[in-house]
């Protein structure tokens, strides 16, 4: 036998070793089990791996991002197996890790049940303790053709190969564009066959190094996300690397399922989504009326008091505005399809800045003027998979806090700094506090369009402004727009969810395809830059953001009714009228509860409807010109003058703060 050299980095440190021929990475770390895959010339691979002479060989640990994907892609195997065992008839799709866990998508003749699902997790509970071995085994294409022929969905991605990716979600899990393997499940004593799956792998050395799961739903989808494509049964779970963190993400959950802002929209009657308007538009009610009409005029007088102009533009326009812009050649499948009158094509507006442009090209502009700063709220339209859409944060209709920032390449720089605080300020005046900001670039692709110097200039404007704010700044290469770099600020909700909120994108391209310019100083016509901004993303996506924020317990500022005022018994009613028609001379949203329920009763409805404030009178508060504040916590205040508690109430809702 022979030496090989391996280095071993480890964090800043890198240990130079020799060993044998035939030295696998599971010998290089025998006897760490967090430790489930290997990293070698920037590949995964599995700990069976044979080391070479020169390698560097990193360890993965199955707390990192690449070991939870092996561990839940392993696990997605193990129920894949499972379900085959349980159900023969079933086929195979496509069975990727996912954020937090993993699906697997079958051929059923009859959709899983509940009951299902606790056979195949049990099943999969006696595969995980059996043992079995994760084998890699590369095979030809026609041998995977000939290995997997009862799979007709195998077969199809074999076919599509290197552009599976492109051509399903999660393809590349199981295909990429070098050579095919295939994952055996082999039986830790004997060696047989038990399992087999077309994979890229890696996996964990066995079944047994899957530590916790447990599976959470089943769901319909079509194959390769294509509605023109049969309908497969999906199923989801969860793996982690300890029952403790299994535990708690399950706890997550939980909370998260109470703070569903489609549960509770329909509860506080806040909005719906009636069958008959189709799906991905909602209606807002009353009381979500009146939480959305207070956001956006507070975005309002924000926007006035920073310079912004208001501007309003139609929901339709001709086709031909959108070829212009570029977004039909480049956006177009996201667009609702063309409707045909007047021996013309219109589109429904799926995004505002064509229009916007057509403002600043409406008459000569000199650079006195800029930076002007155009603002709308501009309901738009967008043709999303029925599959996709989710309440109000993924919907086909809503309405965009969008602005449009033309000004001079000189002024480029403080207006982007000055642009994301103030999105920063408005944002922290709803309530989140915790950022990071995503700085998405382009790539090779040729979805990009411009000079590469207008990318590298547009890009380091955004960096430098990204970075005078002090927060984590996270890469996205080739997450950008098709005309322009962008940061993305996301913001952690109270449960510490990430959610994309605004975006700042620099364009140089949208004003040269309109020919838009202005009239520099020294009288030559230049081309502005372009900034565009959406501040919330939309006001629907913010509400359903803020709404799960909160868990419905809006701060007294938004909440759609900022008190209750209960009366103890009927004769009080008159006496807590008089206080409410103050109250709202003053521009408080109160009520009073004039109804046939007793007092606990109506408590209850007021905790129920998550009113900051119940105003709580009896003869003695009559007696003294006074009130009693019941608040969402349960403690009291009582013997308030009436004058003392409009005051406090007008407080709290003038700062913003929760109660």
């Amino acid at each position: 036998m022979s030496d090989v050299r391996v280095t071993i980095p480890r964090d800043s440190e890198r240990e130079e070793r020799v060993v044998t021929t035939g030295t696998t990475a599971a010998d290089l770390f025998q006897g760490e089990r967090s430790i489930v895959a290997a990293r070698v010339a920037g590949e995964l691979k599995d700990l069976a791996y044979e080391v070479a002479d020169g390698d560097t060989v990193e360890p993965v640990e199955i707390t990192s991002e690449d070991g939870l994907n092996i561990l839940r892609h392993s696990t997605a195997h193990v129920m894949a197996q499972a379900v085959q065992e349980l159900f023969p008839e079933a086929k195979l799709g496509i069975g990727p890790p996912i954020k937090d866990g993993f699906y697997y998508d079958f051929d059923v003749e009859t959709p899983f049940h509940p009951d299902d699902l606790k056979r195949i997790e049990k099943k999969m509970q006696e595969i995980q303790k059996r043992g079995q071995k994760f084998a890699r085994r590369a095979v030809s294409d026609d041998a995977a053709r000939e290995e997997l022929a009862d799979e007709p969905y195998k077969l199809e991605l074999i076919g599509l190969k290197g552009s599976a990716a492109d051509a399903a979600e999660g393809a590349s899990a199981e295909v990429g564009a070098g050579e095919l393997t295939i994952y055996d499940n082999l039986d830790a004593k004997s060696g047989e066959l038990c399992w087999k799956d077309l994979c890229r792998g890696p996996h964990l050395p066995s079944t047994r190094a899957i530590p916790a799961f447990k599976l959470m739903r089943s769901a319909a989808a079509y194959w390769r996300g294509s509605e023109k494509n049969k309908q497969l049964q999906r199923i989801y779970g969860t793996a982690w690397p300890t029952k403790d963190e299994l535990k708690a993400h399950l706890e997550f959950l939980a909370e998260a399922e109470k703070r569903d802002h489609r549960k509770l929209g329909a509860e506080l009657d806040l909005f719906s989504f009636p069958e008959e308007l189709g799906p991905g538009l909602a209606v807002f009610h009353p009381k979500g009326g009146v939480i959305r009409k207070v956001m956006e005029d507070y975005s309002r007088r924000r926007h006035e008091v920073s310079g912004y102009e208001f501007v309003n533009t139609p929901h339709l326009s001709k086709e031909r505005l959108f070829e212009i812009s570029g977004h039909l050649p480049h956006y177009g499948e996201s667009m609702f399809p063309a409707i045909e009158f007047d021996e013309q094509n219109y589109r429904l507006k799926a995004m505002n800045c064509p229009m916007h442009n057509l403002i600043f090209k409406s008459r000569g502009r000199s650079y006195r003027e800029l930076p002007l700063r155009l603002f709308e709220f501009g309901t738009v339209y967008r043709y999303e998979k029925s599959g996709v859409v989710h309440g109000l944060t993924r919907s086909r209709g809503f309405t965009q806090d969008d602005s449009h920032i033309y000004c001079t390449k000189e002024q480029m720089p403080e207006e982007l700094d000055t642009l994301l605080t103030f999105v920063l300020d408005l944002l922290r005046d709803y309530g989140l506090t915790e950022f990071e900001l995503e700085l998405s670039t382009r790539d090779e692709s040729d979805k990009f369009i411009g000079s590469d110097e207008d990318w590298e200039e547009a890009t380091e404007a955004l960096r430098q402004a990204a970075e005078k704010q002090g927060l984590p700044l996270v890469p996205d290469p080739g997450g950008a727009a098709y005309y322009g770099p962008k940061i993305s600020v996301q913001a952690k909700d109270a449960i510490g969810r990430s959610w994309q909120m605004s975006t700042l994108q620099v364009d140089f391209n949208q004003p040269k395809r309109f020919g838009l310019e202005y009239t520099a100083a020294d009288g030559s016509k230049q081309q502005p830059v372009m900034l565009h901004r959406a501040l919330f993303g939309s006001i629907e996506r913010f509400f359903g953001v803020l709404l799960e924020h909160y868990a419905g317990a809006f701060p007294a500022w938004l909440a759609p009714v900022q008190a209750t005022c209960i009366p103890i018994g009927d004769a009080h009613v008159p006496y807590l009228q008089e206080f409410a028609a103050e109250a709202k001379t003053k521009g408080l949203r109160i009520e009073v509860d004039s109804s046939s329920d007793r007092m606990q009763k109506k408590i209850r409805n007021a905790q129920k409807s998550k009113v900051p404030f119940m105003i709580i009178a009896g003869d003695e508060d009559v007696a003294h010109g006074a009130v009693s504040f019941r608040y969402r916590d349960g403690s009291q205040k009582n013997g308030i003058p009436r004058e003392e508690a409009i005051a406090e109430l007008l407080d709290v809702v003038e700062r913003r703060v929760q109660v």
